[in-house]
């Protein structure tokens, strides 16, 4: 079974822009009289940090597979 960090950095990235995105949202809507395109950029933004953090994660997960893959082709060569 994998174990899990108690602090993942990335997961409390992805909340907080998200978090912050959606009050950014709301508070342009209630303040500017055209807030669509601000909104949008914010979005935009939002949006671009996901998929960054998302592809984060994947370079990580691909890296330690590929370490736990290398340390057991040791233990089976140290094996024969």
């Amino acid at each position: 079974m994998a174990h899990q960090p108690a602090f993942d950095s990335l997961r409390i990235l992805a909340i907080a822009s998200q978090a912050i995105g959606f009050i950014l949202i709301f508070v342009l809507g209630t303040t500017l009289e055209s807030p669509r395109p601000w909104q949008g950029v914010t979005l935009a933004i939002m949006i671009s940090v996901a998929l960054g953090v998302a592809i984060v994660r994947r370079y990580r997960s691909k890296r330690l597979q590929k370490e736990r893959d290398e340390r057991r082709a040791r233990l089976l060569d140290d094996d024969e």
